[in-house]
């Protein structure tokens, strides 16, 4: 208990940290977004008297005349009521609703994405070294050849083959604009169509990654006197490759796959961009370019808690499969 509860109160912390940085960077950053309103204002000719000027301020929890402490302690409360503020990029719309209207596309398409080239990279990764020296070594560097090529260079290469030359794919969208959102077979089956290829960038992108990591621990995993033990036995290579080397092999994957888990929240921004994907990481870059600070404070703590929960549901479950890890020194 006291190692679960060391745990929690570090990540109860790291949040405080984290929602701290939340609130201080947006305001380093050059600019302001009542500026910006002002200036959409201004641009359809409404009014841009002072009073104006502060009602906007108040409204989007930027006001200037109270002190950084005072909107600090002000953000928290709004926070402890779920209030995010009001998104200047989508005005007049709340940020929590732009944050629930994009983060499933992003939840979908990268969480699904992340969990495919996992589960195909570490099963790879097993297999190659567990045969160590064989043909199947050849696939260690083209699938790191692949994952050292930029996101946006390889979406690119996709969309011009797949999408632009070949036809197969969609060029951009989230789904076909002609249907009507919802739960219903056309719909799910455009959606499933149109995140067919952003997701195979991603795939390709991060099994290589997988795939090494998962070779290397097999590889040392094999000289382990436990697993040395087993074959003498005479046990099958199939069953000590999977429940000998690879029960253990895996651990460090694992830990791994739930960090990439708690970043499934924040996308890929760069192949959201490129199939102008509806995700949260185009509404992130939006964001930061209209000095939009309620809606860049939302994604981050999104992200944040998803991150730290992440990590948290690891620390903890390996808290159960490997004892050594709740021993104190």
């Amino acid at each position: 208990m006291a190692y679960y509860a060391r745990k929690i109160g570090f990540y109860v912390v790291a949040l405080w940290a984290a929602v701290t940085l939340n609130f201080l960077i947006p305001r380093l950053m050059p600019g302001n977004p009542v500026d910006t309103l002002m200036a959409k204002l201004a641009q359809r000719g409404g009014a841009v008297d002072p009073s104006v000027r502060r009602a906007y301020a108040l409204m989007l929890g930027t006001n200037d005349g109270q002190s950084l402490p005072q909107q600090y302690f002000g953000y928290l409360g709004n926070l402890l009521h779920g209030e995010f503020g009001i998104s200047v990029s989508e005005f007049p719309a709340k940020v929590s609703d732009v944050i629930m209207q994009s983060l499933p596309w992003t939840v979908v398409l990268v969480g699904v994405a992340t969990v495919i080239s996992f589960v195909v990279g570490v099963g790879l990764g097993a297999v190659v070294g567990w045969k160590r020296g064989s043909w199947l070594d050849t696939l260690v560097p083209a699938t790191t050849v692949l994952a050292a090529v930029p996101y946006f260079w390889l979406a690119l290469i996709l969309v011009a083959l797949f999408a632009s030359a070949l036809g197969w794919f969609p060029l951009n969208g989230g789904y076909d604009v002609t249907l009507t959102p919802g739960f219903n077979a056309d719909f799910l089956s455009s959606a499933v169509y149109h995140a067919a290829l952003p997701a195979l960038t991603i795939v390709i992108s991060s099994v290589g990654g997988w795939l090494l990591g998962m070779r290397n621990m097999m590889v040392s995993a094999g000289s382990e006197d436990y697993v040395l033990t087993a074959q003498a036995k005479g046990l099958r290579d199939a069953r000590v490759m999977i429940r000998y080397a690879a029960r253990n092999a895996v651990l460090p994957s694992v830990a791994g796959f739930a960090i990439s888990l708690g970043f499934v929240v924040s996308g890929s921004i760069v192949t959201e961009q490129v199939f102008s994907y509806p995700g949260i990481g185009s509404k992130l870059l939006q964001a930061v370019q209209n000095n939009d600070y309620a809606l860049m404070q939302g994604v981050f703590l999104v992200i944040t808690v998803a991150v730290l929960g992440a990590n948290l549901v690891v620390d903890l479950l390996y808290g159960l499969l490997d004892a050594r890890t709740r021993v104190s020194h």
